[in-house]
């Protein structure tokens, strides 16, 4: 029984997470640290206006997410209207990251590198060659590129969602500079700024010229309202979500308690968040001292989904690997943006009819999901701005997993 002395001592630590991520995030994307990247921004766009591609490197199970979901972003951007921009993630699967790359990197590209240098030699190799071809380099560790964006936190689920909501801003806001085509490339003529259907993006820019430093100021003056939003959703995500997450993590301990396992699941960003979700359970922090858990990433086999996507259709994707793999016992992990993703419901309730029990960390006002009560445990985000949405999920599944070990 949930006594009231543990469920203060939950709701304090509740509040030191937040806190953590507050002041990491300050650090990196408030006020004083916004102009930096602004900078970077325009240094970006400058090189995908040459042709540049950005290239997102990394080599241990936690980065493969990030290297993921950033390209996917950049590849296939939800914001109406806006261009898709050349982006490919290399893992090392074909060899060291660092042969891999000097196999794909041109001059013009943004290399931006998932990891820390405990990992070993690979990455900082990797950066190496990436500065030698004329690269442009992001890293967000101590690993030799030119621009390091290192979160002020040695946590390692602070440090992912920071540097996530850090390459979110970056995709949303080098958009900017392409309505200033005149302020790329050398050129010195300026164009009127219509920023149409995403406008609400950019609070700060309207219908008038600009020059460079006003450019500038406006994008990192959005970058810093973007890092106070996200601060006040993660804050409602668990004020409101903490009972759930508490029932959730109730659930997922019994279920390993008695040999079952956590299944995961969800679309485009929201499927690199449950390889993200599944890694932390299966090769957890190696100081926390938790012990590594059994966990399946359904969005990872591309024979998998390609096959049921080709032959069934893309709603059966997820279903039939709940037939495949789930047992009764076991524990089904959704995140889903809008909560209405027909994939997302069928698995869902194929996971019910099976006798799984259900976990779905949903944006907007919880979509399907949470009106027709299809998973046993729901957490809200309420808002509209998908990067947002994701980013406060994250430090939801990142206290699921903690709470999964330590419930007091």
């Amino acid at each position: 029984m949930t006594t009231a002395a543990s469920t203060g001592s939950v709701q304090e630590r509740v509040e030191r997470r937040l806190t953590e991520r507050r002041e990491a995030g300050d650090a990196l994307y408030g006020p004083d640290a916004a102009a930096r990247l602004a900078r970077l921004c325009h240094r970006m766009a400058e090189r995908f206006a040459r042709g540049g591609r950005l290239v997102a490197i990394g080599t241990t199970a936690q980065a493969f997410s990030d290297v993921r979901h950033v390209a996917v972003e950049f590849v296939h951007p939800v914001i109406v209207g806006k261009r898709a921009l050349p982006a490919i993630g290399l893992t090392g699967t074909a060899g060291p990251v660092a042969a891999e790359l000097d196999l794909i990197a041109e001059p013009d590209d943004i290399v931006i590198a998932f990891g820390e240098p405990a990992d070993g030699p690979q990455l900082p190799e990797a950066v190496r060659c990436a500065r030698a071809r004329g690269c442009l380099t992001v890293a967000f560790a101590a690993l030799g590129a030119e621009w390091e964006l290192e979160p002020a936190s040695a946590e390692p689920f602070v440090r992912q969602e920071v540097a996530e909501t850090t390459y979110h801003v970056l995709w949303e806001l080098v958009h900017v500079f392409f309505e200033h085509r005149g302020l790329l490339e050398g050129r010195t003529e300026q164009r009127a700024h219509d920023v149409g259907a995403s406008s609400f993006l950019y609070p700060f820019l309207g219908e008038r010229e600009h020059d460079l430093d006003a450019v500038l100021a406006d994008v990192a003056g959005s970058a810093a309202m973007k890092g106070d939003e996200v601060g006040a959703l993660r804050a409602q995500t668990l004020a409101d979500g903490l009972p759930a997450l508490r029932g959730a993590a109730a659930d997922a301990r019994a279920a390993f308690d008695a040999g079952g396992r956590l299944l995961a699941l969800g679309n485009g960003g929201s499927a690199t968040d449950a390889m993200d979700a599944v890694a932390d359970f299966v090769s957890p922090p190696p100081a926390s001292g938790w012990p590594a858990r059994r966990a399946i990433d359904l969005t990872a086999d591309t024979a998998i989904l390609t096959a049921i996507a080709n032959d069934i259709g893309t709603d059966a994707i997820f279903a039939r690997q709940v037939i495949a793999y789930g047992r009764p016992g076991d524990v089904l992990l959704a995140l889903s943006t809008s909560g209405n993703s027909l994939s997302v419901l069928d698995a869902l309730a194929e996971g019910r009819r099976r006798g799984l029990r259900s976990i779905a960390l949903v944006g907007y006002d919880g979509g399907r999901i949470a009106a027709e009560e299809l998973a046993d445990h729901v957490v809200i985000t309420r808002s509209q701005h998908i990067p947002r949405i994701q980013e406060a999920q994250a430090t939801a599944y990142h206290l699921l997993r903690e709470l999964v070990e330590d419930p007091s």
